[in-house]
């Protein structure tokens, strides 16, 4: 938790802080050192730690622990998935196309192991979320596809309709995967609900380790092919020693966030009190997505005349931690491709900030961060801060 003369970490779309029960569990299972592979107890007892693990995500996600396959994080998950070869129910499954959102993470943008002549893109309104009538369109130009959308922005928060998304890729009888990274431990998460056949989770989002993620199943019966291959491990769906340690804090949280219910009512209503805030101390601030539903925890917002790139220099020089709208993934301020797709102009997307608030977020830490913000707003464009009579 923060407190005065503390740092204020308001990035929890990027990385949460890591959550006592995980960092407990990881603890606990780096003393054990078996190889979860080998017939042993040494390491049988780490098989048992990755296979608890397994059983909690596989709950949380409401399947079955075989359709569990632990991953290296989100974007070897989200790789995993966009493949030219599944294994059906009924046979070999070859997607000739893959149909992807105008606002998905760079791991989907960059297709896989689809080539860039084979993806088209979905387009979005000026909320952010998915033209249904446009993934018609792309769905009826015939030949077997792969959709896969991102259950929620990590930029703007904005969710996508997925369960109306997921009706109309079983009409077509294509393939569905949702990238499902920002929704977990504040959406209810389970790929059943949105027709999906493959979901993708990462740890480190919601308060576990860094390094670890998950691509989750529908069900076993219906998996893409393996990006690493060499060994057995994963049900020879993902090959390399699993990261044991990792694992168990994956599984942790996993058990904690089963029920984000009460989590995410608290995150909402803090980020209605920073909003509230926000328009009160600069009234031409514009929050982007802010008519679609978003996610409880995250606010990107922008202030016309108050440039990202300085004023995420000012904040972290006085002890915030925020974002840019527009971060790419080299860690420098540029035009965010999500703004761009929903029509924001480009002058007000350079001054996208976007904070995201997670389980260490107090009432005290918003209030702080508007004090904060009203500081730095006001010395980069004193004309967009309303002062106290």
């Amino acid at each position: 938790m923060t407190t005065a003369g503390h740092r204020l970490y308001l990035d929890h779309n990027a990385s949460a802080p890591l959550r006592p029960l995980a960092r407990a569990a990881m603890l606990a299972a780096l003393d054990v050192c078996g190889n979860p592979s080998s017939v042993h107890a040494d390491g049988r007892h780490a098989r048992g730690l990755v296979e608890a693990a397994r059983e909690a995500l596989a709950a949380a996600c409401g399947v079955k622990a075989r359709s569990v396959i632990f991953t290296s994080g989100a974007t070897e998950a989200n790789t995993l998935a966009l493949s030219q070869a599944w294994q059906g129910a009924d046979g070999p499954i070859y997607p000739e196309r893959l149909l992807i959102s105008a606002v998905e993470h760079p791991s989907v943008r960059s297709g896989g192991r689809f080539s860039p002549r084979q993806i088209r893109t979905i387009e979005v309104d000026a909320g952010g979320r998915i033209r249904l009538d446009h993934l018609d369109q792309l769905l009826s130009e015939g030949g077997p596809a792969l959709v896969s959308v991102m259950a929620a922005n990590n930029e703007t928060g904005v969710i996508q309709p997925l369960a109306e998304i997921g009706t109309r890729v079983a009409a077509s009888g294509d393939l569905f995967h949702v990238d499902a990274v920002q929704a977990a431990g504040r959406l209810p998460v389970a790929p059943k609900d949105w027709q999906a056949h493959a979901i993708s989770l990462s740890a480190h989002k919601v308060g576990g380790p860094q390094g670890i993620g998950a691509l989750v199943l529908a069900s076993s019966a219906v998996a893409p092919s393996a990006l690493l291959v060499g060994g057995g491990q994963e049900h020879h769906r993902r090959a390399g020693t699993e990261n044991v340690a990792a694992i168990a804090g994956f599984g942790a949280v996993a058990r904690e966030i089963a029920d984000c219910h009460a989590e995410s009512a608290e995150l909402l209503r803090l980020r209605n009190l920073f909003e509230q805030g926000l328009h009160h101390i600069c009234r031409s601030a514009v929050v982007f997505g802010d008519a679609a539903l978003r996610l409880p925890n995250t606010s990107c917002f922008a202030v016309p005349g108050v440039p990202a790139e300085l004023a995420l220099i000012a904040c972290d020089l006085k002890g915030a931690s925020v974002s840019s709208g527009s971060a790419c993934s080299s860690g420098k301020v540029g035009v965010s491709h999500v703004l761009a797709a929903m029509g924001v102009d480009e002058t007000l997307a350079r001054c996208a900030i976007r904070v995201s608030f997670g389980w260490t977020t107090t009432e005290a830490d918003v209030a702080r961060f508007l004090d904060l913000w009203g500081e730095v707003a006001s010395r980069l464009n004193p004309a967009a801060v309303q002062h106290a009579a």
